[in-house]
């Protein structure tokens, strides 16, 4: 789609998860005044920059509002060309970015990366660049995960918060565990008691008899007194490993 004085019409398409930003720097305003300044000087008539924030670039289309949004725009001739800071910018899975960029060419439209020339030729080479960076750019992807991952269990191995609900007697603040005196309380009462010669049981049903509760509200039970117990046996209160000569009922 051009305009009145041969102009091609054309959407920019900016995203970023939030791993994405940290390891690479490509924040959304970064990424917006790069096809701006494309734009300008290959004077494309730039309609509109869509975008998806926090997502990843290995979601479909229907977790990735705005990149649908640009693809029907495109098939509905509204504009003719796609205009991405990085070709991984449109998928870090190849087959997903493959798969888009099939759709835009049958819609009668083209995918530019200010980044990375001629991403979208129909010449035998530049299909195979163009597939090569998308596989390095998966293959980055998944080798970032496995880091993450790794991070998060060395982490959790040390007794750091990893997510989810934080351990009793902790909350989380800033990824880190910082101590919650009002359950800490009772902490100290279910080592007293335990220490006393109490059953897991018992000792649970105590605290429910005083209305003290355990996460979000919830009951204590035998399970959730062991856990606290064998916890707090290991000395720092926070680590996953058990306690393996801590008594039983």
């Amino acid at each position: 789609m051009a305009t009145s004085d041969g102009r091609v019409r054309a959407l920019g398409y900016v995203r970023v998860s939030t791993t994405d930003q940290a390891e690479r720097g490509q924040g959304l305003n970064i990424q917006r005044r790069g096809i701006r300044e494309y734009c300008r000087a290959h004077r494309l008539v730039l309609l509109e920059i869509l975008g998806d924030e926090g997502i990843s670039g290995t979601s479909g289309l229907q977790g990735r509002p705005g990149l649908a949004e640009a693809l029907s725009r495109i098939e509905n001739h509204e504009a003719s060309v796609l205009v991405l800071y990085r070709l991984d910018r449109l998928a870090r899975d190849l087959l997903l970015q493959e798969t888009v960029v099939e759709r835009l060419r049958l819609g009668g439209g083209s995918v530019i990366s200010v980044s990375e020339p001629d991403v979208d030729s129909n010449e035998p080479t530049r299909i195979l660049i163009r597939q090569v960076l998308g596989a390095l750019s998966q293959y980055e992807k998944t080798l970032l995960k496995a880091r993450m991952a790794a991070g998060r269990k060395l982490k959790a191995e040390r007794g750091g918060y990893t997510g989810g609900i934080p351990r009793f007697g902790y909350s989380a603040v800033r990824h880190e565990y910082v101590p919650l005196e009002s359950e800490k309380k009772i902490v100290a009462r279910i080592q007293v008691e335990r220490a006393e010669g109490a059953t897991f049981q018992a000792i649970a049903d105590g605290l429910n008899a005083d209305g003290l509760h355990a996460k979000l509200g919830g009951r204590w039970h035998r399970g959730g007194i062991m856990r606290v117990v064998r916890r707090n046996a290991q000395g720092h209160g926070v680590g996953e490993a058990t306690h393996r000569g801590s008594r039983s009922d």
